[in-house]
């Protein structure tokens, strides 16, 4: 039986999914907060991200406060860190400089939904897919420890773009029909080559070897349905670790 998965549900007002939302020190989407905001049963900021909720939320900052702010706190200001202190929300230091504080805030995310027993089937990441390009790579290479820590999906959002890890040796189906789904869709590579069959895309893989400079589907886009039909889903098995990115529609 193929495991479904609609990685764009956590923005649709009202979704079926409960969410962990973590803000990242980048400029948050004000298209896309609030509905993050409100679905998700635990929210945290990862240092400096934690100015941007600040800023985002001028004139009614007491509405939305994190649960946790963590980090080795080199990047939030003291105004903000000041401010969410009085609020009583739990700033949590992190010093451990092998790892990312989206790494390690995501860590704790993880380890606070299994203590509170809170259900979570997403975990969201506003950010971490603009700006410098080590940053970013930084960002795909927490979705690997992700996929060590906890088996709930953990999708990074930002701008037009969705990226997600696929876990490898399953027949997953991808929903893609929720009206937010832009053109395009791509499936790298990023960890090492990967087999990979799929349908429900224009130009799908049979079994094919991706692999960075043999064969990466970027720029796919997803099968042509008649007029009034919908999108049939995506159904993608890949035997290691795959990540998928796609479109999300413009305002």
């Amino acid at each position: 039986m193929d495991e479904e998965f609609t990685p764009l549900d956590c923005l649709l007002s009202p979704g079926q999914q409960k969410i962990g939302l973590i803000l990242l020190n980048q400029p948050l989407d004000q298209r896309f907060f609030n509905v993050l905001w409100s679905k998700a049963v635990i929210r945290a900021c990862a240092d400096g991200g934690a100015n941007h909720l600040y800023q985002l939320t001028d004139g009614q900052k007491e509405c939305f406060l994190p649960d946790y702010i963590s980090g080795d706190f080199d990047s939030i200001t003291p105004e903000v860190k000041t401010f969410y202190s009085q609020k009583k929300c739990r700033l949590i230091e992190t010093a451990d400089q092998d790892l990312t504080d989206f790494t390690k805030c995501l860590d704790i995310m993880v380890k606070e939904i299994q203590e509170k027993r809170v259900k979570v089937d997403t975990i969201v990441i506003l950010g971490g897919l603009l700006g410098r390009f080590d940053q970013i790579m930084a960002t795909v290479e927490t979705l690997f420890h992700a996929q060590k820590m906890t088996d709930v999906p953990v999708v990074v959002i930002q701008g037009s773009s969705l990226a997600v890890l696929l876990r490898e040796g399953r027949q997953l189906q991808l929903g893609v029909n929720t009206g937010l789904e832009g053109d395009w869709c791509a499936l790298v590579p990023v960890g090492g080559s990967c087999i990979t069959t799929t349908s429900g895309l224009k130009w799908n893989l049979d079994n094919s070897t991706l692999e960075f400079g043999k064969l990466v589907s970027t720029s796919n886009t997803y099968e042509d349905q008649e007029p009034g039909q919908g999108r049939r889903p995506v159904r993608i098995h890949t035997d290691r670790p795959l990540l998928w990115s796609m479109g999300i529609k413009e305002e």
